[in-house]
């Protein structure tokens, strides 16, 4: 480090990473479905060749003693680059976890870094007659990366200075990963410190007229950023005590309009106990309810389409900013954001998978026909309620109105499947997503293998992880 006074957010972050024990049994138990749901995403990614262009080593070839395995494939790759391959699958169909604050994100997302490092470290530890990491301690590292992230969410926008989300999953994976890597207080801070150095990537690549796949592997490549400054804080580069509030030079002056980030409730386990799962379909998740919605309704009007009319879409402020979308949507990273389209295929199928946002799908006239009629309002109820720390709804409604004059009622639905109220009700799709997503890739008996174990948490918190992860090996 430098010498001087060092910022206190960087030592809040390091200390929490180093020092809190996690003791809330809740927190591990959805820990563990967080880690079954984003393999599982991961897998079904892998059936889409978008994907899989970006997996593999960065030079073809290079072969890496007791690396990283890249779950679902045979390849094994440097930590730094491992990182990358798995938070690109995990994120790629948008079917994993979600958060929704201030800003939003994908605490899962740091999975990347949280694997990666610890099948290396893992296997580094076993060649050298050591012991290896448990999945307990991934589940550890789990739960401390998605309260980083999540907590610096809360009440710190980048969307609202351009900036984009994954800023915030570099941070927390950059705390995790040097700790996993049996980094000391002064070196994650120096991680740390530089990982807020780097700034932050602009949010052009998700909003019209540039929406593109880039959004898709954005967080893939932050968790790699975040490998790389581990292991360079590991041996031996220096820190910086006020990245972020240097005058006129750091972080808070250059890229947050000179305003102090901070934690806006002490660092726990409030973020895994309260997160949000993508359960039933793949779709940002400010339109979830809406989708819901449009479940309930798809009996109504499949057969009326060309009787509606208009279509009212009541919806929440985050939505408006994020996914109310007019006009043509050119890729599926266009469409997988765009309120409108996801409700017309909702309404029009009576299901969303993710091969409805390809070009295939997308050349059915009728989805834009649909959102034609469309009209997204406000209800500022909706979005107080978003923001209430004691709701945390994500509340939209629809209602239909045709051609006759008459209409349908107004559903409503408030909290998604995957919300906490929702838990009883969601867990067991959970895993029953878990489960079909492994065979979309791997045979019978060892897609049953891996949920037996993934499904016991007390056996799988004792797993070594090389030998967890060598379960993917396909």
């Amino acid at each position: 480090m430098t010498t001087g006074k060092v910022d206190k957010l960087l030592e809040e972050i390091a200390d929490y990473a180093l020092h809190y024990t996690i003791e809330s049994e809740e927190a591990f138990h959805i820990a563990q479905h967080v880690l079954l749901d984003s393999m599982g995403t991961a897998m079904l990614a892998l059936r889409f060749p978008a994907c899989t262009k970006h997996l593999g080593p960065l030079v073809p070839g290079v072969v890496v003693p007791h690396g990283c395995r890249v779950p679902g494939t045979r390849l094994e790759l440097d930590p730094v680059h491992g990182a990358f391959n798995i938070g690109c699958m995990i994120r790629w169909l948008d079917f994993n976890d979600t958060w929704l604050a201030a800003e939003w994100g994908h605490p899962s997302d740091n999975l990347g870094a949280i694997l990666a490092v610890a099948d290396y470290v893992s296997r580094c530890r076993v060649a050298e007659g050591k012991e290896p990491l448990k999945i307990r301690d991934v589940l550890i590292a789990m739960v401390k990366a998605h309260e980083i992230q999540g907590v610096l969410a809360l009440e710190n926008s980048l969307n609202r200075v351009g900036l984009d989300h994954v800023l915030f999953v570099k941070i927390a994976s950059t705390a995790v990963a040097t700790t996993l890597l049996g980094g000391n207080r002064e070196e994650v801070i120096n991680a740390v410190s530089n990982a807020w150095l780097d700034g932050g990537s602009l949010r052009a690549y998700r909003h019209f007229p540039n929406t593109g796949s880039r959004k898709s592997w954005a967080a893939g490549d932050a968790t790699s950023r975040a490998v790389r400054l581990s292991l360079m804080a590991i041996h031996g580069e220096m820190g910086y005590d006020t990245a972020l509030s240097a005058p006129r030079w750091g972080f808070q002056d250059v890229l947050f309009k000179g305003n102090e980030l901070t934690l806006a409730r002490p660092l726990g386990a409030y973020v895994m106990e309260n997160i949000l799962f993508k359960i039933s379909f793949p779709a940002e998740f400010h339109a979830q309810t809406a989708v819901e919605c449009a479940f309930d309704l798809h009996h109504l009007v499949k057969n009326r389409l060309d009787e509606i009319s208009k279509i009212t879409l009541t919806t929440h402020e985050s939505a408006i900013r994020i996914i109310d979308k007019k006009g043509p949507l050119h890729n599926p990273a266009d469409r997988d954001h765009c309120l409108q389209y996801m409700v017309a295929v909702g309404l029009l199928f009576g299901e969303l998978t993710a091969e409805h946002y390809e070009n295939e799908a997308a050349g059915d006239g009728r989805i834009d026909a649909l959102r034609d009629k469309m009209v997204v309002v406000e209800n500022p109820q909706y979005s107080k309620d978003y923001l209430d720390p004691d709701k945390r709804s994500i509340a939209n409604a629809i209602q239909i109105h045709f051609t006759d004059g008459t209409e349908t009622d107004t559903i409503e639905c408030e909290y998604p499947i995957g919300h906490r109220r929702r838990r009883a009700e969601g867990l067991p799709k959970c895993i029953e997503k878990f489960e079909n997503n492994l065979l979309t890739r791997f045979p019978m008996k060892q897609a049953s293998q891996i949920v037996d174990l993934s499904l016991d948490l007390e056996r799988l918190a004792e797993t070594p992880v090389q030998q967890y992860m060598s379960m993917f090996v396909i």
